[in-house]
């Protein structure tokens, strides 16, 4: 019998997996790119950690390992500003990204108070770019990323999360 993937939130005893996963998961972004300094890549464990201390941060696991992870901060203007979504890459394609993006924006809208939610991805980036569209999110304008990538900013109201699910 196989073992299903489960979201749950994440604890600070997941930092060190969460904090690998990322590390493996973004190197596709950074060869698309062809810069390996992009921001996940060069995050620290400890900035992880302080992340999981105050943000919304989910993962998915299959059994005891942390296959999947999201994280989730309401910013200033009250919009929930969603990022480091990651999945291993022998589990992407089955819909583990949509449901950790579920999760958070659930947890953002619910508990936080979010009124819209927000996210950046690279323009080159069209795998992340069909499944945000897929759950909702339109393209609102374009930004540079601190490691000069060029971002698409793509949004959708907090109440359409459950529509997602």
């Amino acid at each position: 019998m196989g073992m299903s993937v489960t979201i749950s939130v994440a604890t600070e005893q997941d930092a060190e997996q969460i904090f690998r996963l990322q590390y493996l998961c973004f190197q596709g972004e950074a060869a698309l790119y062809g810069n390996y300094r992009i921001a996940p890549l060069v995050q620290t464990l400890d900035s992880v950690r302080q992340e999981l201390a105050s943000d919304c941060v989910y993962v998915a696991r299959l059994g005891e390992e942390v296959v999947g992870s999201v994280r989730g901060t309401i910013t200033e203007d009250g919009a929930a500003s969603i990022g480091r979504l990651c999945v291993h890459p022998r589990l992407q394609g089955h819909g583990i990204g949509a449901r950790l993006l579920c999760a958070a924006e659930s947890a953002l809208a619910g508990e936080r108070g979010a009124t819209k939610f927000r996210l950046f991805t690279g323009h080159r980036s069209e795998g992340n770019l069909r499944l945000y569209r897929r759950v909702g999110y339109r393209t609102v304008g374009t930004s540079q990323g601190s490691d000069g990538v060029p971002m698409i900013v793509l949004e959708k109201p907090a109440d359409e999360f459950a529509t997602t699910a």
